[in-house]
Parts: C-alpha cells; structure tokens; sequence
C-alpha cells in the first residue's frame, strides 16, 4: 500500500483517537486500551513499510502520550507521588530525550568557550567573576584554602540563601524558554562561561584539584540540575516553535506541561546540591581525598542515574510489558 493511502485510510481513526487522548471527555481505560492496540499496529506497519516517513514520528508521539493517559487512567494501588517519580517524569525525559542531548551540548560548549577565553585573555576572568570575587579567592589560596568561601556565613544561612537562589536560577530558565529557547540559551550561556572561567582560575593557580574536590561535592547535583532545567526550557520553546501535527496552542499547553514536570523533578536536587553546600563543602579541606571524591561520584551517579540511565531502563521494561515496537 503506498504511504497517501495508508495516511488516508486511517487519518480519521488516528484523528478521533487524538481527540480521545487529550480531548475533556475520556473514554474509559479498556476502550482506549483497544484504540492503542489499532494505533500500535499503524506504528508497526508504518516502521516495516515506509522507515523514513514523517508518519513514524507522528504515530510514536502519539502512542508514546496515549501510553501515558491510558497508564495514569488505570485503576491501582500505586501511590500518585511514587508514581509521578518513577513513571511520568522518567517517560517525559525518555520521549524529550534530544533536548537534554541539546542542553548538555551546548552547556558543556560554553564552559568551554569560559576555558579558552580565560586562557588567552588574563582580564576575562575579572570581567565574568568580578574583582571583588577574584581578589577574594586570591588571598584564600595563598592562604592555602582555594575554597574558603565556602565557609562563610551560617550552615542555615548558606543553605537556605544558596538553595533559593538556584531554584530561582532554575525557574527562570525554563520559563525564559517561551522565547523560543533563547532565554534558556543565555541562562546555560552564562552559567557555562562562568563554570568554565571559574575553573581556569583556579588550575591557572595551580589548585584545580583542590577546588574540585570542594566545590563539586554540591556541583554535581547543582550543576546536573542546571543542565536538565535547561532541557525543560528547551521543551516549552520546542513546543511553540515546532507544534507538529498539533495547533501551536494544544503543543505549548503539552510542552508547558511536560517542562513543568521535569523541572519540578530537579527541586530534591537542587536542595540537596544547596544542603551539601552549606554543610558539607565548607569542611572539604579538612577532609580525606576517598571521602570528598566518595561524594562526588555518589551524587553525581544518583542524579544521572535518574535522568540519564533511568529512563531507558524503564522505557525498554514498558515496551517489553505492553508489546510496544
């Protein structure tokens, strides 16, 4: 059968099962657990008989969203926040996996443009960080305590100033995303280049390793967390610019609502990353090297775990337990 008349023969089963997914009155969970079965079947001839057609993309989507409504209307026993943490972020970052791709790419490319400019321009660390900053962290390493910032203020005071403050950092940047993701660009553009300058100083000085070993026992998480609130802002400017086969409103109401999700997922992170700061950094000097580096990797590995591995693990369970393709 040629694509047109595949397309034709069922648009309006596809169309009217579109409407059962995200339309006000629901049909109930068998019912739509039959239409998905139809919807599956289209996916399945659509990938055997035309593998580079736009119908794929539109079909997966669609399966992959009714999926989500048909398991959400299902009646169990299983607790809604369980749920949420263990099902519908996880399938949310699975399905928008490229933004995260896309997020980290371009994080991870202006912290490296913060290294290189900070390499070949002794002014542009003072001109990201500050004098103020700079000179501070100067005398703290010929001290011979890089990180003795850290140890300013009070373990609440730090905590709950830091905490508030990357929470709002992370809210921004999703929100920044209505602008078609240009917003969220500049947010990781700013963090990235400072990171990256931040870091140069510190091996241009000759202590890297003594600042990693301090300030990633909360960067990990803090950082990570930066990144994947990138991608939910990326995902809402996604939405508006690329609805696909959706009106521009219906695909920024499901972008908005899938950005949320991700983003809210992030705040433990974030808590925990400003937790860390504010009781554990300050005391990384005094530290065993096992210890301060057991922390990193255990936090860094916890949050990647979630949002990098997780989602896989828990895609390919469902595939496997629903007969999807």
């Amino acid at each position: 059968m040629r694509e047109v008349a595949f397309i034709k023969q069922n648009k309006e089963k596809w169309l009217d099962f579109e409407k059962a997914i995200f339309g006000k009155t629901l049909k109930n969970p068998d019912e739509l657990a039959s239409l998905y079965i139809h919807l599956v079947n289209d996916l399945s001839y659509a990938q055997t008989y035309y593998p580079k057609s736009k119908t794929i993309l539109y079909l997966n989507n669609l399966a992959a969203r009714a999926f989500q409504k048909i398991y959400k209307t299902k009646r169990e026993d299983t607790n809604r926040f369980v749920q949420f943490w263990k099902i519908e972020v996880p399938l949310i970052v699975y399905q928008n996996r490229r933004y995260v791709l896309y997020a980290f790419a371009i994080f991870l490319s202006f912290v490296a443009i913060g290294v290189l400019s900070a390499a070949y321009d002794d002014s542009f660390v003072r001109l990201i960080l500050g004098d103020h900053y700079v000179n501070m962290t100067l005398e703290n390493i010929e001290k011979g305590d890089p990180v003795a910032v850290y140890k300013s203020g009070s373990n609440w005071g730090s905590f709950i100033g830091i905490t508030i403050n990357n929470l709002y950092v992370g809210i921004l940047s999703f929100i920044y995303g209505v602008f078609g993701g240009i917003g969220t660009g500049y947010i990781l553009l700013r963090n990235g280049i400072m990171l990256g300058a931040f870091q140069f100083m510190f091996q241009k000085h000759d202590v890297l390793w003594e600042s990693i070993r301090g300030i990633w026992i909360h960067g990990a998480m803090e950082i990570f967390a930066i990144v994947i609130e990138g991608a939910a802002g990326f995902i809402l400017g996604a939405s508006i610019l690329f609805p696909k086969t959706y009106s521009r409103i219906t695909s920024f109401k499901m972008g908005m609502k899938d950005g949320v999700k991700i983003l809210i997922s992030t705040f433990p992170f974030t808590v925990a990353a400003g937790f860390l700061e504010g009781f554990v950094t300050r005391y990384s000097n005094v530290m065993p090297n096992w210890l301060s580096v057991g922390i990193i990797l255990v936090t860094l590995s916890i949050i990647s775990f979630y949002y990098l591995i997780y989602p896989f693990i828990l895609n390919k369970k469902l595939k496997k337990a629903h007969g999807i393709i």
